[in-house]
Formats: C-alpha cells, sequence, structure tokens
C-alpha cells in the first residue's frame, strides 16, 4: 500500500429533463466517491478538471475543494459527492486531478482517471 493514495470512483448519469439537445444543451451529473487507501490522513485541497465535448471543444475548472469542502480523510475514509457539468454534444469526456496535503505535510495529487459523459443515443441496442 502506498502511504499517500486516494481511489476515486466515478459514477455519471444523462439528465436528460435538465437538457435541450435541440439547442445543444445536455446536462450530466456525476457521483465521485474519493477513499483514503494510503497510510497516512490527507486533505482534499483542491480540483482540477478537463473537461471535453464530442467537438474537440475542451474547458478546465480549476477550484478550492470540491462542492465546498475540503475533505480530511483518515485511512480507510471516504467521502462522496454529486456535481455536474453541461456539454454543447451528445457525449463527451472528463478527466483531472485532486491536489491533496497530507496529515505530515506530504503534498501529491491524485489523478482522475477520464470517464466518458453520454447521452445514450449513440448505442445500438441489440
Amino acid at each position: 500500500m502506498a502511504k499517500y493514495q486516494f481511489r476515486v470512483e466515478v459514477e455519471q448519469q444523462y439528465l436528460p429533463e435538465q437538457s435541450a439537445p435541440a439547442q445543444g444543451v445536455f446536462s450530466f451529473a456525476y457521483t465521485i466517491t474519493i477513499t483514503n487507501v494510503g497510510e497516512v490522513p490527507a486533505q482534499l485541497i483542491s480540483r482540477h478538471w478537463i473537461i471535453a465535448n464530442a467537438a474537440g471543444e475542451v474547458e478546465e475548472v480549476k477550484g478550492l475543494g470540491v462542492v465546498g469542502h475540503q475533505p480530511l480523510l483518515k485511512p480507510g475514509e471516504a467521502f462522496q459527492y454529486a456535481s455536474g457539468c453541461r456539454l454543447r454534444t451528445p457525449n463527451g469526456t472528463m478527466q483531472g486531478s485532486y491536489f491533496c496535503v497530507a496529515e505530515d505535510g506530504e503534498r501529491f495529487d491524485v489523478e482522475i482517471a477520464p470517464f466518458v459523459l453520454d447521452d445514450g443515443s449513440s448505442r445500438v441496442l441489440h
């Protein structure tokens, strides 16, 4: 086990009731669970997101904490939050990182692997 390590799990969903495809508005919600799987308590300080739509447009979002929180997680503890974004296309991707500081002063980044935002319209049903 790494001394400084958070695991990030993401669930996303399309929000048709908040979308207007004819106007190029596609709304998505995502729920993120952050678990401290390391050996030292650590605090999430800031976030950096890279959001790309199917047209190749990229938006970067940086800020302190997540949904107004800067959770301090002891080993084994988890923090879950929900947020969302809008795209101008029916699908795209999100990826990014969290900047964290451990209780002992060590600073580290937690990579958030790319995940797909998809309204489901491109799926072939069998």
